[in-house]
Order: structure tokens, then sequence, then C-alpha cells
């Protein structure tokens, strides 16, 4: 893998994830209480031993590039490893990157000086497990010009995906990006055949059509739009299965791009046995970890005749957080939460630092870093009560409620601190009748 750099492209902007993203990238999101959504993709290239990774940011990127500094540090420069931030340069023209496409092109330079023999392309924005390795060595094998890893899913979620067709020996032979009636997989009308964003490459033909591309003036810049629909015709471009090696089933693969998806990847990880695993020693997820004490469950005993417990049930609670004579069901508790006597938490993930006030509800919620919950407050039972509120409600039903918000005495969200810009989103967002 000494040969192989990766490129991580981390600067989406997220923007149905918002409140989640008003001060962050989407790669930047907590997600399973102790990690970064982008934690994945990095963990996975240290397990497939791939340690020269660029990673291409662009809007918000202040949170990302700091959490990487932290936590991603660790590789040796002198044994040519590195996990280096790639923001826009402006090297090629006064333009920020215009698409996927134009993020590589834009850094052509870079890739030039370490000189790999193939570049690895990545989504920073997935949830998922994958030994790149695989993939590459397939790649290698079949000589191929391109390779892009793939799954089946729904055909009506198809129109969200780069959806392809492939023949009996894997070869693409057709793309189209999010594809309004997108066409179903030989023998299977219920799915289709979706782009999981992931490619391999030749870097000499990546250079080529990279440069080919940036000529052309109508381009969108972008490899689902542009770039692999160009190159299918004339050159060797695979499918690759992402399937279980001993089940040939598909792998988990989750694009947490919207609220819903956000919340039901986070709920994925507490079921009893989950498909996508945490706590797998042979593949260990690495972040960024504050040195925090144990969490800690307090209180069983009655107060003011009533009974009072301190506990946990089918959650992940991460170190530095205090269930002070609380309730948690079916929730994940990121680092130094603190849930107070009497307080329910269900079905919900808390960020660091939030704190619960006693007698407070909370179900199926997304609460962001540092929001103090009012005593007796609830947020999850009543939608219109949530609204009035001014959070933000899901299609499905989940509430969430931004980063550093505070409440008034009427429970009201303020946020005294946000942006010129994030105040006029909001405000058009009320009008639109979406708080």
């Amino acid at each position: 893998m000494n040969n192989v750099l990766t490129v991580i492209l981390a600067g989406g902007k997220g923007s149905r994830l918002e409140p989640l993203t008003l001060d962050r990238s989407k790669p930047a999101v907590p997600f399973g209480g102790a990690f970064r959504i982008i934690d994945f993709a990095l963990s996975n290239c240290i397990n497939s031993d791939l340690r020269k990774i660029l990673v291409v940011t662009q809007y918000k990127a202040a949170s990302l590039e700091r959490h990487i500094e932290r936590g991603w540090h660790f590789l040796s420069a002198e044994l040519g490893e590195f996990v280096s931030v790639r923001p826009p340069e402006q090297r090629v023209d006064e333009n920020w990157y215009l698409g996927t496409a134009d993020a590589l092109y834009q850094n052509i330079y870079t890739i030039e000086q370490i000189a790999p023999k193939h570049v690895l392309i990545l989504s920073g924005d997935h949830i998922y497990n994958m030994n790149y390795a695989r993939f590459i060595a397939d790649h290698i094998q079949s000589e191929a010009d391109c390779t892009i890893a793939c799954l089946p899913v729904p055909l009506h979620e198809g129109e969200r995906f780069g959806v392809m067709q492939a023949d009996e020996d894997n070869r693409v032979i057709g793309f189209q990006e999010k594809p309004d009636h997108p066409d179903c997989m030989p023998g299977d009308p219920s799915q289709c055949l979706a782009s999981m964003g992931i490619y391999v490459f030749r870097t000499d033909f990546l250079f080529e059509h990279l440069c080919r591309d940036a000529n052309k003036p109508n381009s969108n810049r972008d490899f689902g739009k542009d770039i692999i629909p160009s190159i299918i015709e004339n050159h060797l471009v695979r499918a690759w299965p992402f399937t279980n090696p001993k089940t040939n089933l598909p792998e988990y693969w989750k694009d947490v791009g919207t609220l819903d998806s956000y919340y039901e990847a986070n709920m994925d990880l507490i079921s009893v046995d989950p498909r996508f695993n945490l706590y797998d020693p042979e593949w260990p997820y690495r972040s960024f970890q504050q040195p925090l004490a144990p969490p800690k469950f307090v209180f069983n005993d009655q107060c003011g005749g009533q009974v009072r417990i301190g506990h946990a049930v089918d959650s992940m609670v991460c170190p530095g957080s205090i269930v002070s004579g609380g309730t948690v069901e079916r929730s994940i508790l990121g680092p130094s939460v603190r849930v107070n006597s009497f307080a329910e938490v269900r079905d919900s993930i808390l960020y660091e630092g939030v704190e619960v006030g006693r007698y407070a509800r909370i179900r199926k919620a997304i609460i962001d870093k540092n929001v103090k919950i009012p005593e007796g407050m609830k947020i999850g039972y009543d939608v219109e009560e949530d609204r009035r509120h001014g959070l933000t409600i899901t299609e499905n039903g989940i509430v969430a409620v931004p980063k550093n918000a505070t409440f008034d005495v009427n429970s009201q969200v303020m946020q005294p601190h946000i942006s010129l810009s994030q105040s006029r989103k909001r405000s058009k967002r009320a009008e639109n009748g979406r708080v």
C-alpha cells in the first residue's frame, strides 16, 4: 500500500444536517458519542495499512482541522506517513473547489510531489467498515483504469446516489448521477446498484482526465456527473461490490446526509447485535479522546417520597458523564454529559457537555454540545410545542437542538451568538414553516 495515496473529500456543506452543521462541516459532526464522522474513513485507512492521506476541506473546516490536529498526527513523518489537511489554495485559479473532481485537480501539484501509482478517493461523511486493501488489490489485478465500490440500495433511494449498470464481468457500462428514475438491477426490480463514492484510479489516467475535464467550459467538475460518465465507453471501469467475503451479502454502509439517516445510524450502534460493530478489537476505530474520568451512575434511594435511581440501559455512555439519579434508555451520551435526578432521556443522542435538568423529559432528540435543558422541560413529546420552542423537527419526528442553545423562562430557544448568515437562514426557514 506504500504506492497508494488516499484523498478524503471532506468539504461538503451538509445543509441537510442543520442545525448540527451550522458551525462545522459534515465530516466533523460527532457520531457514536466518542467519534467524528470522518474518523471512520480515517480508521479504515489505518487498518488497511494506508498511511499517506490527504484530507481536502472547504466549508466550516476549523472544527475538522482542529480534530485532525489533535487526534490524527501520530503517524511517522520519517517513514513518509501523514494525514495532511488541504484547504483550497487557489493555486490553479481564483475559485474554491467547484466539485469533487476539481478538488483533486486543484491538488495535482501536491499529488505529483507524493508520486503515487494509484489514488484512492473517499468521501469523509459515510459510516462503514471497509478493508480498502481488498478493493485496491482487485483494481490492480484487473488492470482497470478506474474501479468504483458499489452496493445495492432500494430503488426508491437511487435518486440520492450515482446509479451504475455493470455487465457479468463487473465492467461498468452505464452511470447516471442521482437520476430521477433509476434503472433497477437485472433480475431485481426492487433495487439499483449505487456508487459509494469510493474510487481508485491509476494516477496518470486520473491526471489526464482531470485536466481534460478542467478545459470543458460546461463541466460541473464532478466525478459522478462528468468524469465517470465520460470514461466508461472507451476505458476499463469496473464495479467492485462491497460484500462480505464469507457470506457474499452487502456490507453495512450508511450515508448520513440527513438528520433522519444520521439518527438511524447512531441508533444502529446500540442494538444488542449491531451490524456495525464498534467493539471489534481487530478493527479499532480511532479518534481524539480527552483525558476524562470513567462514566458514573449515582443514587439508589428515595428523595421527597420518590424513588431515585441513576441508571442507563441499552445505551452507550462516554467518559466524564454522570447519570445522577436520572433514567437513560436506548440513548447515546457523549463526553461530560450530566443527567440530573428524575430526568428521563430516551431514544436520544446527547453531545458533549449537555446537562439535563431535574424532571426534564427528552425523547427522540439530537442535542448538540453544551446545551442545558431547563428543569421540567419536555422535548420530543409534542410536535407543536417543540416548534413553538424554535426547535428543528424532521419528517420522522426527530427533534434537533443546536449547539450552545439556551432557553428563556418560557423554554424558547435563544442563540445570542449566531452569525448574521445563520440568522438569515433561520428567519427564512421560519417564514416557510420549517423551524
